[in-house]
């Protein structure tokens, strides 16, 4: 691709795998990408206001995150966690010291009146992000998950509890009331294409969708809407996608993806391994390597979704692709 004027793509996304997308998209020339990040994971710890999806989207862009975990910061270190252990303090929810920095500037800037998306805006520039992250809605909107213990947020269930109990129930405290950020609308109307990342579904997309004129105007976009199954063979790649849904009696499948997204994309991309599902849908089915383990796999992705949304040719190189 080249010339002056850039492709506009917005991604909507959450987790590890909505920043392997996002990541793919920042690496191409000539893509303005912005990303819309959900705030459902948000939390309050020792004082500190924690966003993990996009600290997690934060530190994968500045190339700062650790590849191994897929979050926190790399070469990180606990000895602010170990003296607030030392005190008595909870500390299930593993924030390093250079992650506490983030923590300490966001809460911080909140405490001062900052917008959360001026606080966004001003750590993304700092960091050399190229792409925006937009905040669905400046508004608390937590996601709670009920198991047989009862009503908990996402985090005791995702961090402390390791996603061991079976969900019996989801809720979106605060969704419905919400107000969407207008900047998240505005990129939903003015893209060439917008996607839905490979991210759990349920903790990740729905948390965005759900916040009310965010549905509505996804629904309405006059660009290509594409969505990225977050499940390979029946299975997520990473994280509790798969087993949470079927503890509420659903089948992680491509079925159920193109049920739940119904009248909000114009295609669904699948791997090839689930190429033979057979969907009763008129809806198309894209086959693509949706495996994203290198930086390479995350670009070539990236460059085939322009491609179907006639934005870009094909590069028979990936490993050329990435800026």
């Amino acid at each position: 691709m080249t010339g002056l004027s850039k492709t506009r793509v917005t991604l909507i996304a959450g987790g590890v795998g909505g920043a392997k997308m996002a990541e793919g998209f920042a690496h191409l020339e000539n893509v303005d990408l912005r990303v819309i990040c959900n705030v459902g994971d948000d939390d309050s710890f020792h004082g500190l206001w924690v966003s993990p999806d996009v600290d997690t989207m934060l530190y994968t862009l500045s190339d700062r995150i650790n590849r191994a975990q897929g979050w926190g910061v790399e070469d990180d270190a606990l000895r602010a966690l170990s003296v607030l252990k030392d005190l008595g303090q909870e500390t299930w929810m593993t924030l390093g010291d250079r992650d506490l920095g983030l923590h300490i500037f966001r809460t911080m800037q909140l405490v001062q009146g900052r917008a959360r998306q001026h606080i966004t805006d001003h750590i993304a520039k700092a960091f050399g992000l190229s792409a925006r992250l937009l905040l669905s809605t400046e508004d608390q909107v937590p996601t709670r998950v009920c198991t047989e213990s009862g009503w908990q947020s996402f985090q005791e269930y995702f961090v402390r509890d390791q996603c061991r109990p079976a969900v019996r129930d989801l809720a979106y405290e605060g969704q419905e009331t919400a107000r969407a950020n207008p900047a998240a609308l505005d990129a939903l109307t003015d893209t060439d294409l917008i996607v839905i990342a490979p991210s759990n579904p349920l903790m990740s997309i729905m948390p965005i969708l759900g916040i009310p004129g965010i549905g509505e105007t996804l629904a309405q976009a006059a660009a290509l809407r594409l969505a990225v199954s977050p499940f390979v063979g029946g299975r997520a790649l990473k994280g509790p996608a798969d087993k949470m849904l079927q503890s509420l009696g659903h089948t992680p499948s491509t079925a159920y993806i193109v049920d739940l997204y119904d009248g909000l994309i114009d295609g669904l991309v699948i791997d090839g391994t689930d190429a033979g599902d057979q969907v009763a849908t008129g809806l198309p089915l894209h086959v693509e390597q949706t495996v994203m383990k290198t930086r390479a796999d995350k670009c070539a992705l990236a460059q085939r979704l322009l491609h179907l949304a006639n934005l870009s040719p094909l590069t028979p190189a990936p490993d050329e692709v990435c800026a």
